[in-house]
């Protein structure tokens, strides 16, 4: 499992185009984020790097934690 760091995030439509990036690499990747701490909890294939690049590439600052 991953845990990032992601800041911007503020929003249920941020939720789900995080969820959806993050899902687009790994279907089945489980995804729970926690808007108040500003946390992604990843379990799935995808290595730390493509989740940081799919979140970034959503427009959103993000760094292991």
């Amino acid at each position: 499992m991953h845990v990032l760091k992601v800041s911007g995030m503020s929003c249920g439509h941020c939720v789900r185009a995080i969820t959806r990036a993050l899902q687009a690499g790994d279907p089945a990747a489980q995804v729970q984020i926690d808007l108040g701490a500003g946390e992604v909890q990843v379990e799935g294939r995808q290595s730390l790097e493509a989740l940081l690049q799919a979140i970034r590439d959503k427009g959103y600052e993000a760094d292991a934690a």
